[in-house]
This record gives C-alpha cells, sequence and structure tokens, in this order.
C-alpha cells in the first residue's frame, strides 16, 4: 500500500495531481489534501474524483509500466 495525496492547487492544465507521499513533486503539507492508502494512483484518482472534477495522476510517481506475468503451471 501507498499513501496517496491530491494537490489543492491546479496545474497548468487546470487538473489536480495525484501524488504518493514519496514523490519528489508532493507538493507542501499546506498545498495537499490526504486521500489515503491505495494499491494504486487509479484507486487514489477514483477516490479524488469525489471532491474533484479534473484530477490527473502525477507522471513521476503514478506512471505505471505494470504488466502482468502469468505463468502457466502444469
Amino acid at each position: 500500500m501507498k499513501f496517496f495525496y491530491l494537490n489543492s492547487k491546479p496545474n497548468s492544465e487546470g487538473k489536480f495531481e495525484i501524488h504518493d507521499r514519496e514523490c519528489d513533486s508532493l507538493p507542501s503539507a499546506l498545498d495537499r489534501d490526504y486521500l489515503g492508502p491505495f494499491n494504486n494512483g487509479k484507486e487514489a484518482m477514483r477516490k479524488a474524483e469525489d471532491s474533484k472534477s479534473e484530477v490527473c495522476l502525477c507522471p513521476t510517481c503514478c506512471a505505471s509500466n505494470f504488466q502482468a506475468i502469468i505463468k502457466n503451471i502444469s
């Protein structure tokens, strides 16, 4: 689990970015709202959309290159 935050100020595109607490781009404590613990940024995004209409994932900490690996056990 990671802990996610929502930037309380919009970025240059007018969207509020979601960051995990380890992100180098995490805003100061006064400029962010705690979203909670989630498995990934997409789960945090669903929560953030309850309070803001225009949200996006931080390209640094929430960019996911995850690919499932399926192993056939026979």
